[in-house]
């Protein structure tokens, strides 16, 4: 508990003995910390293997992308970044090293569309994609893409690649097993009007190391904590058995999707699991699935500290054992009701009030507000400290003497104390002679995809 403590040293003596207690099983020790790591590991050279990657639960895939950007990169490129209930265009004209303009727009996805048709949705893309184009004055011009296609992929190339599962509550028909660049391409074919050359697909977490790469070259790992939680890291190409394509001498690195959220499918994580872990997944619309990005990611978060206050609160350990129709409602503790009741100055409780006063429980003591707070900072640490653990694992596995993470995701960007956790968790966990850094994306997976695209045009030309 050492690290979770100089952030609730200042609130906990007003924290129930009970609760604390209740709790005391969402708190990683530092040993079951390194068993995490210890089969995290063992799962990535599983999912690296040619015989074992198919039952393996980090799949491994091979990006293709063997290039990081060089800072020479020039000209013009569209991006396109689909992650989850929303998409963006980008425009990106990348100029000098480090001096770019970039142009972008957000689209909706409408629930319809994410439950509907492939087809419904890649057109719907399409759409969008022309209209930005006529609204930036490029309707005319044949521009490169990267495309940003965060779910599951196997990639057959830098252009291709197949849909394994869906994630993030889409469910699309018609798209598992399709290669997703093809389905775009034919929606641009069935329009007509726009030129597009889609010249890479690539994940979010990929597309967040580019980016954080263009201006630190020392970037060699791309980390997503956000609605979803996955990496992605530089792994030599004679470790990498699925590698498929045409084998360069000059080039002995190759980006590695991990898509470590399924880590525990295999049950490799029950030993650390609650009853809360296991009702969220119960509920889920993948039951069984994505294990390790439930304990950790911004989907489930909020939803897990509900399901903590909620049994409390049954158990007359808080509100007086009174609750409210909001607060036992499956999904209605938002994850940025964590952070909001974190960002709480020691002592106070402001924001904290303000969350209870929107679930209907304005009979909150201050007691009642200090339980709650140490009931969500110990959700939050877990998370940190989850991800914490694979990051060491796998800094320690390239073994490079200086490392930069670039992050990116909702949940690192305006989680009050996510950085300094996850800061002091990988120092302890990572070998002493290397050094590391964690660098917030700026603009993510966009200009990453751009860059994608930018170094792939580079290499072809």
């Amino acid at each position: 508990m050492d690290l979770v403590k100089p952030f609730m040293d200042l609130h906990v003596d007003r924290v129930s003995k009970e609760i604390r207690e209740q709790c005391q099983e969402l708190i990683l020790s530092d040993k079951q910390i390194e068993e995490i790591m210890r089969r995290l590991l063992k799962e990535i050279n599983r999912g690296l293997g040619k015989a074992t990657q198919p039952e393996a639960d980090i799949k491994c895939f091979i990006t293709y992308v063997q290039d990081l950007p060089n800072g020479k990169e020039k000209g013009k490129f569209l991006a396109l970044d689909l992650g989850g209930t929303n998409f963006r265009v980008l425009l990106i004209h990348l100029k000098d090293e480090n001096d770019f303009e970039m142009l972008s727009k957000i689209y909706a996805i409408p629930q319809s569309i994410m439950l509907g048709s492939g087809t419904q949705l890649f057109d719907h893309i399409a759409e969008c994609l022309a209209n930005f184009m006529k609204e930036h004055s490029v309707y005319e011009e044949k521009l490169p893409l990267g495309f940003t296609f965060s779910f599951p992929l196997t990639q057959l190339g830098l252009t291709k690649g197949i849909l394994a599962r869906w994630t993030k509550g889409f469910n699309c028909s018609g798209v598992v097993g399709e290669d997703v660049v093809q389905l775009l391409k034919d929606a641009i074919a069935r329009r007509g009007d726009v030129q597009i050359e889609i010249c890479a697909i690539l994940n979010d977490t990929t597309g967040t190391l580019m980016s954080c790469a263009w201006k630190n070259h020392n970037c060699r790992i791309g980390l997503i904590v956000g609605t979803g939680s996955n990496a992605c890291y530089v792994e030599k190409v004679e470790n990498c058995e699925m590698f498929d394509g045409p084998k360069d001498p000059k080039k002995e690195h190759v980006l590695i999707n991990t898509e470590w959220g399924a880590f525990g499918d295999n049950g490799a994580l029950d030993f650390v699991r609650t009853e809360y872990d296991r009702e969220i997944d119960h509920f889920s619309i993948n039951p069984g699935r994505q294990i390790q990005e439930k304990m950790i990611s911004g989907m489930y978060m909020g939803e897990l500290a509900r399901l903590a206050i909620v049994k409390f609160t049954r158990a007359g350990l808080l509100f007086g054992g009174v609750g409210s129709d909001i607060l036992f409602k499956r999904g209605q503790f938002f994850t940025k009701y964590v952070s909001e009741i974190e960002s709480d100055k020691p002592g106070t409780y402001m924001y904290c009030r303000d969350v209870l006063d929107e679930l209907g429980l304005e009979h909150a003591t201050d007691e009642d507000c200090a339980n709650v707070r140490y009931i969500c900072e110990c959700v939050s640490s877990r998370a940190a400290h989850l991800v914490s653990a694979g990051i060491a694992a796998l800094i320690n596995k390239m073994d490079e003497k200086s490392v930069t993470v670039g992050v990116d995701g909702s949940v690192y960007r305006f989680h009050p104390k996510f950085h300094d956790l996850m800061k002091a968790k990988i120092r302890q966990f990572v070998k002493p002679d290397i050094s590391f850094d964690l660098m917030l994306s700026e603009d993510g997976s966009g200009r990453g995809a751009a860059l994608v695209a930018a170094v792939a045009c580079r290499e072809a030309h």
